[in-house]
This record gives structure tokens, sequence and C-alpha cells, in this order.
């Protein structure tokens, strides 16, 4: 059977984490405020601006100046979002055995087109994917599993016939209710304890991992 796997970005197939943090920490400069510790912002890299804002300036979404610090923040990171951007050890040896093993993959993100694309191309990821969709794609982001439903639809895909793995509760959340199988990506931004609750089908402690989840998934799922 023809299957599709489809993958978070930040925090599951790049680390993004360096960029976001150095745009967070403009703001505190803005403001006199001294950066924070590189090692304080990293775990909030998959909870995107409203986070790093949060952790930066003590800015929640209900602040009168919320909207413009968004606004500012984005445009810092969107100038030097490819600084320090990597993918993750492992992930092109990923990407590499799912083709030769006819999988197609595909991204599937809450960062905007005008971000997520030039960061995709960037890392060479554009030419290998089948889709990438975006937090602005469809109306709704996860956890509601719109996206991931427009990216089987938009692949040629039956939701059944699609694995998604991310580094967020929310990523699991929008693929169960997808109606696909999941896989929790605990080398990303979030701790293995956090994980553990989530209720995955599977966890990856690394990138090496994924592959063999994949399988065992895919042999259960032909057992029953």
């Amino acid at each position: 059977m023809r299957k599709l796997v489809l993958f978070d970005f930040d925090g599951t197939l790049a680390d993004t984490a360096p960029d976001l943090a150095a745009a967070a920490n403009k703001q505190r400069t803005r403001k006199g405020l001294p950066p924070l510790p590189y090692e304080s912002l990293r775990p909030l890299a998959s909870h995107g601006a409203r986070g790093l804002l949060k952790a930066g300036l003590d800015m929640d979404p209900d602040h009168p100046d919320y909207e413009a610090h968004r606004l500012q923040f984005l445009q810092d990171y969107e100038q030097d979002m490819t600084l320090l951007t990597v993918l993750f050890p492992g992930v092109t040896e990923l990407l590499s055995t799912l083709k030769t093993n006819g999988y197609s993959w595909g991204i599937v993100t809450n960062k905007v087109e005008y971000l997520a694309l030039p960061i995709v191309r960037h890392l060479g990821l554009h030419s290998e994917s089948v889709v990438t969709v975006g937090g602005d794609t469809t109306p709704h982001t996860k956890p509601h599993p719109a996206p991931l439903l427009h990216a089987a639809k938009q692949a040629g895909f039956d939701p059944g016939q699609c694995l998604y793995v991310g580094d967020d509760e929310r990523d699991i959340i929008a693929g169960k209710a997808a109606g696909m199988s999941t896989i929790a990506a605990a080398y990303g931004y979030c701790g293995l304890s956090e994980v553990a609750g989530w209720q995955a089908d599977a966890i990856a402690n690394s990138p090496a991992e994924v592959w063999p989840a994949i399988q065992a998934l895919t042999r259960c799922a032909a057992a029953d």
C-alpha cells in the first residue's frame, strides 16, 4: 500500500530555535532589557510568536501592545530566519530512506506560508516534498485536523494511508483527529516526560528512530 508521511516542521524536521530565539531577544533589546539565555527560549520554539513574546516580554495576546510587538517579531524573524536554522542530524538520511522504500512525504506546519516556504527551499526540501501546508493554507491551524486532511488530499492519499510526525501535543491531537497514525518526535523542543502523556502511536527519540517506528506501525496496520 502506498504511504504518505507528513511532518511538522519546527522541532521535527528543522532546528529553527536559534533564529526564533534571536528574534525574541531583539524585542528585549529594543526595550533595553538583557537577552535571555538561549536554553530558556529553545523549548518555546514550537509555540511561535505567542510563546516567545510571553517569555521575552511577559506579554499575552490580550495586551494592548501585543499585536504591534508580534508584527515586529515576525519582521525581525523574516530578515534572519535562515542564519542558524538547519535540519536535525539524521533527517536527510530519514527522508532518503522513505524515498528508497517507496514512501512519499510532505510538511504540515503552523508557520505561515510566507515564512515556511522560503525556509523549506533554503534547506533543500522543496524538490522532494509532495506537499507543504502552512498555518494559513487552510482556515484552521493544528490541533484542528483540517491542515492534515488538506495535505493528504493534495498529495492524493486517503488519511488512513498517512502517518504524522510532530514534536508538540497539538500535532498528535491533529493527527488522531484526521485518522492518521502518529509519531511523537521527542528529540524536538519538548521533553520525553511530556511526550509520554500524548498517547501517540509511537515515540521517536531521534530522527533515526522514526523509520523503525513507521515500519512497526505499518506492520500493525497490515495485521489488523
